[in-house]
């Protein structure tokens, strides 16, 4: 059996699961329903991803904590401004999507192993990858695509073109004024400040006695 069949099989196989993992998640809430102008784009719904297949059903919402919700709402205000809004490539993540995306993806420095530390900050609703679109829905220039791991994918972007720093810019503006931090390998991956608060007490307690720093992967 060749290694795309058998990709197919166990992908198909995997989606069942995942749609009683999110219809199970009560606690979070539809980003679309609390801030119809954010635009939606999960790409890990389809096979523009690093894994090349869907990690999710068709249909699956974005979904997010509530406070975590508010602030991407707060977000949204800020780029109006600016004549820009957001689009959300991923949100909430099952932690069955994780262990496809850890076993396929191959990108270790990059993805978490969700069986060590606190896995990744998706899997708790706490994170979101985003990026911005123009009045006309369209996306604004950014450093790199998503789930392109490569040097320009770093927060710091140090190229050339102005209008690809601005971008960026503003994005990190609009996400750190309502309480986001980025992450160093990823730009368009954000995690709300008060993740500490939505992690389970064990998964906190192991990352502190591995001594591992609190700067989870994607």
């Amino acid at each position: 059996m060749s290694r795309d069949l058998t990709l197919t099989i166990v992908f198909a196989a995997a989606m069942s699961i995942l749609q009683t993992s999110q219809a199970a998640n009560r606690e979070l809430v539809d980003i679309a329903q609390v801030d119809p102008t954010i635009v939606i784009d999960l790409r890990y719904a389809t096979e523009h991803n690093v894994t090349g297949h869907a990690l999710y059903p068709p249909g699956t919402r974005a979904l997010i904590l509530p406070s975590v919700a508010q602030q991407l709402a707060g977000a949204q205000n800020y780029l109006k401004q600016f004549r820009y809004r957001l689009k959300i490539w991923d949100a909430y993540r099952p932690k069955e999507a994780q262990e496809l995306l850890w076993k396929y993806a191959q990108k270790d420095q990059y993805v978490a192993n969700p069986e060590r530390g606190f896995g990744s900050m998706h899997s708790y609703g706490v994170s979101v990858d985003a990026t911005l679109v123009d009045d006309w829905s369209q996306e604004a220039s950014m450093p790199t695509k998503f789930d392109e791991f490569t040097p320009q994918a770093m927060l710091r972007y140090n190229g050339r073109d102005p209008l690809v720093k601005q971008h960026l810019t503003l994005l990190q503006l609009a996400m750190a004024h309502n309480n986001f931090y980025g992450l160093r390998v990823e730009w368009w991956h954000f995690t709300t400040a008060d993740w500490k608060k939505y992690v389970p007490y064990w998964e906190d307690k192991q990352m502190s006695q591995t001594g591992d720093a609190p700067a989870p992967k994607s």
